[in-house]
């Protein structure tokens, strides 16, 4: 029997309608949640990413606001557009569409936004609380939504082996540290560009969550009978259209896989949307 394919859309489809009652509660109460996004540049990727952005925002009630900046822009000027957001009361998340222009440090601008409004969840602070174990923070979305899918799907996490493939601050590491949160309680391996045997690892792993963007890389003969595999990559491909991580025949082998498109995408903006609104509430409490 192939694999489970799990329907991303469908279950970030119900997190948008729970944002959306919650939004509702709010505006009663004169709030409208604001998402404020920064992009600069023209890649077209990233201008696609941010209309679905918006478009979630549309679907939930949350005001949004679109800042376009030219490919031409320095870290000054970026940073100048979010401390004005930063002490805009009526802004309530900022975002600064991933990539920037060459040469500039997105670690800095995460570092710049206000802790409470930091809903891509990339800030040191709330990074930091997610290292100490507290789950009360703005968590960064990607990771948070691939804990959302293991559970709407009844994956048994405790105990269980779950191999994260790549270490970036964005995914890798901080998912990592949520499959070992306690009440998780998962077995938690990192791999990377530099471990070695990772095919071995891969084989005896009950998740895999593939987070290194390189198209295809895991192969149906590394996953073991069953086993739970993630595919956060999406890569363009020269010959046209996307290709995740995880190569098609893994279906063949695995128990669920997530696909790409349609997979953990979704998740990531209706986490987006469910960060958004809490910051909302915690800003307004």
């Amino acid at each position: 029997m192939g694999a489970q394919i799990i329907d991303g859309k469908s279950i970030g489809q119900g997190i948008l309608q729970d944002v959306s009652r919650g939004v509702l509660d709010l505006i009663e109460k004169g709030i409208r949640p604001h998402l404020a996004v920064v992009i600069a540049g023209e890649d077209p990727a990233s201008h696609v990413y941010v209309r679905n952005k918006e478009r979630a925002c549309e679907t939930c009630g949350i005001l949004s606001t679109k800042i376009e900046l030219p490919d031409s822009t320095n870290i000054e000027e970026i940073l100048r557009v979010v401390d004005a957001l930063n002490r805009d009361s009526e802004v309530h998340g900022i975002l600064v569409q991933s990539p920037v222009p060459e040469g500039i440090d997105e670690v800095a601008i995460a570092s710049s936004i206000l802790p409470s409004k930091d809903v891509d969840g990339f800030h040191p602070h709330n990074l930091g609380r997610l290292v100490q174990g507290d789950l009360g923070g703005l968590l960064p979305c990607t990771p948070s939504g691939v804990i959302r899918i293991l559970e709407d799907c009844g994956a048994e996490m405790g105990g269980k082996r779950a191999l994260v493939l790549g270490r970036s601050r964005i995914v890798g590491v901080p998912m990592a540290l949520m499959l070992a949160q306690k009440g998780v309680d998962a077995t938690v391996t990192i791999a990377h560009s530099r471990s070695e045997g990772v095919e071995d690892i891969c084989k005896e792993s009950d998740i895999i969550v593939a987070a290194m963007g390189v198209p295809h890389i895991v192969k149906g003969s590394w996953v073991k009978p069953g086993a739970f595999v993630v595919d956060v990559g999406i890569s363009r491909l020269e010959e046209g259209g996307l290709a995740g991580d995880v190569s098609p025949e893994v279906s063949e082998i695995a128990g669920w896989m997530t696909p790409v498109p349609g997979g953990v995408g979704p998740m990531t903006i209706a986490m987006l949307m469910s960060n958004t609104l809490k910051s909302a509430k915690e800003i307004n409490n």
